[in-house]
C-alpha cells in the first residue's frame, strides 16, 4: 500500500524527494532540513510525537529554497532577502541570482588586480 501524493510527508521522505546528499554514505542528511527550519521561518511542519510531517505546499517551499541555494549557489541570507522582498515574484529569481554572480566576478576581478599591483 502506496501514500496519496496529498499525503503529509515525513522528513525522511522529504530529504529522499530533495535528493539531498550525505556525506556518510547510507545516511539521510535530516539535519540540513531541521537546520532551514531553523532559518527560514516559512518551513514550519506539524509535529507529533516529536515526528515532523510536511505538507505538500511546505515541499514546494523547500524545494524553492533548496534550488536557490544549491544549483544557484546563493547564500542563506541572499535567499531570505529575495523572498522577504516586496516585489518578488519567481521569474525574477534569475535576474537575481545573476545580479549577485556579476558582482562576486567584479569583486575577484578587483580583487585580483589589487594583489597584482
Amino acid at each position: 500500500m502506496s501514500k496519496s501524493e496529498n499525503a503529509y510527508k515525513t522528513i525522511g521522505e522529504v530529504v529522499k524527494i530533495l535528493d539531498l546528499k550525505s556525506k556518510k554514505e547510507g545516511q539521510l542528511p535530516t539535519h540540513t532540513l531541521r537546520y532551514w527550519e531553523k532559518e527560514f521561518k516559512q518551513i514550519k511542519p506539524i509535529k507529533i510525537n516529536n515526528r515532523r510531517y510536511y505538507s505538500i505546499k511546505q515541499v514546494e517551499m523547500i524545494k524553492l529554497r533548496k534550488f536557490l541555494i544549491k544549483n544557484e549557489g546563493m547564500s542563506i541570507l541572499g535567499v531570505k532577502n529575495i523572498l522577504n522582498a516586496k516585489n518578488y515574484k519567481l521569474e525574477n529569481i534569475n535576474t537575481y541570482s545573476l545580479n549577485a554572480k556579476y558582482h562576486k566576478m567584479n569583486l575577484k576581478k578587483r580583487t585580483r588586480n589589487i594583489l597584482d599591483k
